[in-house]
């Protein structure tokens, strides 16, 4: 695993201007990815297909617990930045305390911007500024039965 893959917000922005620079196509995915499964899986690699380089947006443990409740994350943010450097399809992760990623889709500007298709697309966060910025914006296919929250349900009995 690499976790020479998890940078600063300031090691993104000149990597990801680095990308760019060399006719790389960048695509941004964000989200807790607590407990890896296949859904999260899927995702990655759908976004991965919508460009050259994948940045990952992962919520830090403070903003975790804000959006999930007192109990999560499981996995720290260390942990849950190690498993996701392991995927071949990263290519960067950068932690994030705010409670959404607009800063850091301000600051990166992708290309492309995915989310699940859980979302609507005026729900997705950072949707009008990509189109501000003359980018897009992919909802990609969940893989139903497959959620962090339904596992740990299950887990508890």
């Amino acid at each position: 695993m690499s976790l020479a893959k998890v940078v600063s917000l300031e090691q993104s922005i000149e990597r990801v201007a680095e990308m760019k620079a060399a006719g790389k196509c960048v695509v941004f995915t964000n989200g807790c990815f607590d407990l890896l499964h296949p859904g999260h899986v899927a995702l990655l690699g759908q976004a991965k297909a919508a460009c050259d380089r994948l940045v990952v947006g992962l919520n830090s443990d403070a903003s975790t617990r804000r959006l999930k409740g007192v109990r999560r994350p499981i996995q720290s943010e260390s942990e849950r930045a190690a498993v996701l450097a392991s995927l071949a399809a990263v290519d960067l992760i950068v932690i994030f305390e705010e409670d959404t990623p607009m800063e850091l889709i301000r600051e990166i500007q992708p290309q492309v911007l995915v989310k699940g298709d859980d979302y609507r697309l005026d729900e997705v966060v950072g949707a009008d500024f990509m189109k501000s910025i003359g980018g897009e914006v992919l909802l990609a296919k969940i893989v139903p039965g497959h959620s962090t929250t339904a596992t740990i349900a299950r887990l508890a009995g």
